[in-house]
């Protein structure tokens, strides 16, 4: 029997498994399971369910898994060991929950496997991104004409609009990156807050800026940026500004330091990843003044917006600088007359990330958008005021969706938290905040109500309890 007709019952499974549509149908029973459960079930899982992720580690099977059996097995063993983010009592990492229209649109795109880097490869994703583009400008008020490009978080958003500002100085100083390479180019340095996220350190490191050519910029007891403070900036700076301190959610003053920087020939981004969103909404557009101003911004759609990971969003007021960063030409590359989206990002091959990010902002409206930060910010102040009620301490001013406590010692602080996140009644991660450590917690899902945070504010305090206690 010759090798091609031992393979063909493996081909005719795949075919029959196709067909037959069990594998679909078990992940959408299940994954509908998991939902309706999500709001219920432990927060954060039990050590039991733990365990049994051992049962994954096996040796590389010899023969072929019927896929029912694969579906099977990885709801049974992996559902139970998931953090339950789309539950309305998650307040870790700022992960965003998990609008239905977009979830719905990211299953059918999953089906679709569209390739995206190309029009050619795929019309209906180079249509959605394009129609994105569009909505996010419109609705972040930028200025007409930005470009946008879908990658996989902020982290790659950063390094795209600080790689577009990179070369963009450099060129204006009559040095070609792409002709000549970074040995023996101008210097450029790096103005950025004391607060900073440490994406932004690790972007610039890998973009040849070191630590020797960092400046950072002394901030406020809220984590803005002092910019009284701030150095003298010319044409050889990288300005780096924040829309959502990490911790407190502070916003830094857009206005005065985006002026400043381009009257000196800076190049301004924004690192939004959850606070860009502050703009498309009326009780919170006030934080965001003035980030029209900047040359480049990063957001996540998988934070506030609530789109499904992974979906970040450089935006940058130069297209022509984010393309030429970016942009890989080929001979078989068949660069169409609509939107090649690899010339906005890093990556050639990626997922259709626009149709769900279509899907969400869709589904939202404007009006949507409005409603959805607005609410995210109420429920943070409401667990600000009842965790004051019963003594715990707020160390920030509660202006977006992130709020830190802390007991009346570090040492109650941690204990605190460690039978928080182990309780299952709700989890919040650690921090360190002027020097004492915090919990912290950040509102990011739409299906957080007021009973949620009440049931969350009770587990902190039978949490201090069982702490002060020893127990």
């Amino acid at each position: 029997m010759s090798k091609a007709s031992e393979r063909e019952p493996l081909w005719r499974r795949l075919d029959a498994e196709q067909n037959s549509r069990e594998a679909f149908r078990l992940a959408l029973e299940y994954g509908g399971e998991y939902l309706e459960t999500a709001r219920h079930r432990r927060v954060f899982p039990d050590q039991g369910a733990l365990a049994a992720l051992a049962a994954f580690d096996e040796p590389l099977p010899e023969q072929a898994t019927p896929a029912a059996a694969v579906i099977e097995r990885l709801h049974q063993l992996g559902s139970p060991a998931t953090s339950a983010q789309g539950g309305g009592r998650y307040f870790g990492f700022v992960n965003g929950g998990l609008l239905p229209a977009a979830l719905g649109a990211r299953l059918l795109a999953d089906v679709w496997d569209q390739n995206a880097a190309l029009e050619v490869m795929s019309p209906v994703a180079a249509t959605l991104e394009a129609v994105c583009e569009r909505w996010l400008v419109e609705l972040l008020k930028l200025p007409a004409g930005s470009a946008a490009g879908l990658v996989s978080g902020t982290s790659a958003a950063t390094l795209c609009g600080l790689l577009a500002g990179r070369n963009t100085l450099l060129r204006r100083l009559g040095w070609d990156v792409a002709a000549q390479g970074l040995f023996g180019a101008p210097q450029l340095r790096a103005v950025l807050s004391e607060g900073a996220h440490v994406t932004v350190l690790k972007t610039l490191a890998i973009l040849g800026i070191g630590a020797a050519q960092i400046e950072t910029v002394p901030a406020d007891a809220q984590g803005r940026l002092d910019a009284s403070r701030l150095p003298p900036l010319d044409d050889r700076t990288l300005l780096v500004l924040q829309a959502g301190n990490v911790n407190s959610g502070a916003f830094d003053p857009f206005r005065p330091l985006c002026a400043a920087a381009r009257q000196a020939g800076a190049w301004a981004h924004i690192d939004g990843a959850f606070g860009l969103w502050a703009r498309g909404c009326e009780s919170t557009a006030h934080l965001a003044a003035g980030i029209e101003l900047a040359d480049s911004w990063s957001a996540d759609a998988h934070k506030t917006l609530n789109s499904p990971y992974d979906c970040g969003i450089i935006l940058c007021r130069d297209r022509g600088a984010l393309v030429s960063a970016l942009q890989a030409s080929d001979s078989y590359l068949h660069v169409g007359t609509g939107r090649d989206g690899m010339l906005y990002t890093p990556d050639m091959s990626r997922r259709a990330r626009g149709v769900d990010l279509w899907a969400a902002l869709k589904s939202l409206g404007r009006d949507g958008v409005d409603q959805l930060v607005a609410q995210l910010c109420r429920r943070a102040r409401q667990f600000a005021e009842e965790l004051s009620a019963h003594d715990f301490r707020v160390l920030n001013e509660v202006v977006f969706n992130q709020a830190l406590i802390a007991c009346d010692s570090p040492e109650l602080t941690e204990r605190t938290l460690a039978l928080l996140q182990a309780s299952g009644e709700c989890w919040c991660g650690g921090s360190n905040w002027r020097g004492e450590p915090v919990i912290r917690i950040s509102v990011c899902s739409w299906t957080t109500t007021t009973e949620d945070v009440r049931r969350a504010v009770a587990a902190f305090v039978a949490a201090r309890a069982r702490s002060a206690s020893g127990c």
